[in-house]
């Protein structure tokens, strides 16, 4: 019977969450209420607190769904290595979520909540450290790749790691806020592979792989 309880109790919470997603993109997370996001999901506003501390909870519940799965892939593909190339960790990565973004709705709705529907003041203060933490942990594995990268002989000896790093999180920023606005515009995979490997192509040596020294 307690296995039967821990199960509806899996299902209560994912239909919360899955409720806090369509309510944040309609009203944005600073005008939703808790009892909004109950009555949405079609349970008690007293589930919603047997489940999540406050809004803030909540929201980093939501969230975790998207960073979760990316933690993970960071995780994969690091266990992956050595690469040849050890930046292909980077466009990996970067490729992985465009794609979640593209087709997963999940994804889709949770990053336009997350860059367009709520401001990171008072009680959402703190859900902002916690995202800079998840970035700071691509960027110190970017710069790590491209440092790595360099020492091989793949990239030009000019290219800066953390300059490089930090064009790359531009790029797919862009790519996925310009297709958000309006995904008719441009196919965000295709593109943004072809847009990738255009800006690595422009970092690394051109002709044979070069070594210093």
């Amino acid at each position: 019977m307690a296995r039967k309880t821990r199960e509806e109790a899996l299902v209560t919470r994912n239909a919360i969450l899955d409720a806090a997603e369509i309510v944040f993109q309609e009203r944005g997370v600073s005008k939703t209420s808790l009892a909004e996001i109950a009555a949405a999901a079609g349970v008690t506003r007293g589930a919603v607190y047997w489940h999540f501390a406050n809004k803030v909870d909540l929201f980093e519940a939501m969230t975790q769904r998207v960073h979760g799965s990316m933690d993970a892939k960071m995780d994969e593909l690091e266990k992956k290595q050595p690469y040849d190339d050890p930046v292909e960790l980077v466009r990996e990565l970067a490729l992985h979520f465009l794609d979640r973004v593209a087709n997963d709705p999940h994804y889709h709705r949770i990053i336009g909540i997350v860059w367009h529907k709520c401001e990171y003041v008072g009680e959402m203060a703190e859900i902002c450290e916690r995202h800079l933490e998840r970035s700071d942990r691509f960027r110190s594995a970017g710069i790590q790749a491209f440092e790595s990268s360099r020492a091989a002989g793949f990239l030009a000896p000019r290219v800066d790691p953390h300059t490089a790093v930090i064009g790359m999180m531009a790029i797919v920023d862009g790519l996925v806020g310009n297709w958000m606005l309006d995904n008719s515009a441009f196919p965000l995979v295709d593109t943004g592979a072809r847009i990738i490997d255009g800006y690595l192509a422009g970092l690394r040596l051109s002709g044979e792989r070069k070594t210093e020294g």
